[in-house]
């Protein structure tokens, strides 16, 4: 029961803790001038997309249905990140607390939010101001088999722009039929892999400057960073708008941190939410050998030693 308690309290601090970021998206260089260019990419759509194609698409808000419940986009279901991990029984930081569902159960929960996989996927969240949700959730559909999975670019507050209707009410979709034979590995890595192969790495903390220099502030078991990794906040991949920076950008920024495009990555952040999402945006920006971490610092700090 003391697991239990213990593990629903991390899930309401990082609730909390995805309503913003003490971090603020950082420009490549002050003097620079802003690269307006849209971020392109297989798993990116912006707000009009979203607008012209809503009929056809399944619309995910991707905060959850208490973030939905104050207003969310007219016909958008709502999904947190919990409801599709282990997060019932035990506490954060435990050998399987926070990963992807085995098959089965993940194509239950899917079936019953009704998350078909032969429609298009399209989620949204808060972007800088959140923990890249969506980006946790795209990364989780793409491994369990949905072939057309995207996320919003600038999440809900581009598509409020944009002009579409807005709603106190998530839309609960009819469930249907969700088979998943199995979890596609290639873009994830678990603690027994990661310390057997550490050396073969190069690894990126994605989390605020306060968690990176040894701040505990979610619960971890001890504060500091994995060995030797390098810091890339995920909030550094948004312009101050919210939208993603471009893809030019991007990817001198991966490789001013010492990245190379044919290097494998791993990503980390506290629960594996964040690290996700940057997966996802290092994959668009030609970086394929990278893996998220989802266990990640919750995991790690309980169980291994870490640098401050």
């Amino acid at each position: 029961m003391k697991k239990i308690i213990i593990g629903l309290l991390a899930l309401v601090t990082l609730g909390l803790a995805g309503c913003g970021s003490s971090d603020e998206p950082t420009d490549s260089s002050k003097s620079a001038k802003k690269d307006s260019t849209p971020f392109t990419g297989e798993y990116i759509v912006n707000a009009d997309y979203v607008k012209k194609n809503l009929d056809d698409i399944i619309l995910v808000d991707a905060r959850g249905e208490e973030e939905a419940g104050k207003g969310t986009v007219k016909g958008a279901t709502a999904i947190g990140w919990q409801q599709l991990a282990s997060v019932e029984e035990g506490a954060s930081g435990d050998e399987k607390w926070g990963l992807v569902l085995e098959p089965a159960e993940l194509g239950k929960r899917l079936g019953e939010k009704g998350i078909a996989k032969d429609k298009e996927v399209v989620l949204f969240a808060s972007a800088q101001k959140g923990w890249g949700d969506d980006g946790r959730i795209a990364w989780e559909l793409l491994a369990a088999g949905y072939k057309d999975v995207k996320i919003v670019d600038g999440g809900f507050a581009a598509l409020k722009k944009a002009g579409l209707k807005t709603d106190v009410e998530s839309t609960k979709l009819d469930p249907v039929d969700v088979k998943i034979d199995s979890i596609d590995q290639k873009h994830i890595i678990r603690t027994d892999e990661l310390k057997k192969d550490y050396d073969d790495y190069k690894i990126v903390d994605v989390r605020e400057d306060k968690e990176y220099k040894g701040d505990v502030l979610y619960g971890e078991a001890k504060g500091g960073h994995l060995p030797d990794a390098i810091h890339i906040r995920f909030t550094d991949l948004f312009n101050k708008d919210g939208m993603l920076k471009s893809n030019k950008e991007l990817t001198k920024l991966f490789e001013d941190a010492g990245l190379a495009k044919e290097d494998k990555i791993v990503t980390y952040c506290t629960a594996g939410i964040r690290s996700a999402y940057m997966e996802l945006v290092m994959d668009m920006c030609g970086f394929k050998q990278v893996k998220n971490y989802d266990g990640s610092y919750y995991r790690w700090a309980k169980v291994e030693d870490v640098e401050k």
